[in-house]
């Protein structure tokens, strides 16, 4: 277990999905994991709840992939396209997900609000 909960989440899922298998929980988890999971879950990427002090993660079939950007860049709005170029496998397929100041968001959303942030994962 590393020091990055997000990362460990995401690995985690990933994982599980490579599996076969479509559940898992997560003991670890943070304010931050959970609004970043509110998003996937907004995205239909997933759903979760939390039971008994653990987050019982279900996993759809719209999954491919999901992973954490380490080292956590720092974006403006003009260097997103590099960056989505870089991390995405086609331009209008999967998400980059953004911490802003105005909170969790896809690059879709900071771009339309013309906003920069700290990338966090990409989505597909």
């Amino acid at each position: 277990m590393s020091q990055d909960i997000v990362a460990d989440a995401l690995n985690e899922i990933m994982n599980i999905k490579k599996a076969k298998k479509l559940e898992l929980s997560i003991k670890r988890y943070s304010e931050f994991l959970l609004n970043l999971f509110g998003l996937l879950k907004k995205l239909n990427y997933l759903d979760y709840k939390i039971e008994n002090k653990e987050l019982r993660v279900k996993i759809k079939e719209t999954l491919n992939e999901c992973k954490a950007i380490k080292p956590r860049f720092n974006v403006s709005i003009e260097e997103i396209e590099k960056y989505i170029r870089r991390f995405l496998p086609s331009r209008d397929f999967g998400f980059l997900i953004i911490s802003t100041n105005k909170g969790l968001m896809t690059h879709q959303e900071a771009l339309e609000k013309n906003i920069g942030g700290s990338l966090i994962a990409y989505v597909y």
